[in-house]
């Protein structure tokens, strides 16, 4: 079995950063934990992170200032998690070498579906994906169901990604439509329709794998090996 890769999460909320390092233990992941960046350089070298998950808004040196740092001393990503959503603030991140953003308040599957997304482009977490008998190849935009090669749109495909990669876990239409298409204001048929068609293309081939939870979502997960 590979190795867990390895995640510090720095924030000085405590509930925030004790639920996202719960979450992120509960995916398999190892994490350690720091209230603020002061002792960055030590955290660093004693975690051996694959990845730091920084918060902007720290007491002591800011998350900005700390992502430099971070890439100055290791070669761990870094994603931030910031309440910061205007376009020259995230430009300025990304000058300063942060990988992704998640914005506060943030669901915990998106905040899994993107940490996991960084990871996997490291290498660090193996790129396909396998929920029963269906096999999602991200590297070669593929996707199979009992060896049977799907013919999905673009669209279904990065649909069926993110279900994927929050397998077992419920996703709303609107964590759908953020990471599908980019934004939030989209008709909730949209998504209703590009699901029906998914369904009908993977059904064809097995037992339903995409389940609707009423009134909250959607969920991605093999009932048959659900313990």
């Amino acid at each position: 079995m590979p190795v867990p890769a390895r995640i510090l999460v720095v924030d000085d909320d405590d509930s925030i950063r004790t639920s996202v390092a719960t979450t992120l233990r509960a995916e398999g992941f190892t994490v350690a934990e720091a209230s603020d960046g002061r002792d960055l350089v030590e955290d660093l070298r004693r975690a051996a992170p694959d990845l730091v998950l920084l918060d902007w808004m720290l007491p002591g040196p800011s998350g900005i200032v700390l992502a430099g740092r971070v890439h100055s001393t290791s070669d761990a990503a870094v994603v931030m998690m910031t309440a910061r959503d205007e376009l020259d603030e995230r430009l300025r991140g990304f000058a300063e070498g942060a990988d992704d953003y998640v914005v506060k308040p943030f669901a915990m599957a998106e905040l899994v579906a993107r940490v996991t997304a960084v990871l996997r482009r490291r290498g660090r977490i193996p790129s396909v994906v396998e929920v029963g008998d269906l096999v999602l190849d991200p590297d070669a935009a593929t996707a199979r169901r009992a060896g049977v090669l799907l013919d999905l749109t673009a669209t279904e495909f990065r649909l069926l990604r993110f279900l994927a990669e929050s397998r077992g876990r419920t996703v709303s239409k609107g964590q759908i439509t953020t990471q599908v298409w980019g934004y939030d204001d989209v008709a909730a048929n949209v998504v209703e329709v590009h699901l029906s068609a998914l369904r009908r293309k993977m059904e064809a081939h097995g037992p339903r794998l995409v389940h609707t939870v009423r009134g909250i979502g959607y969920r991605l997960s093999d009932e048959r090996t659900a313990a």
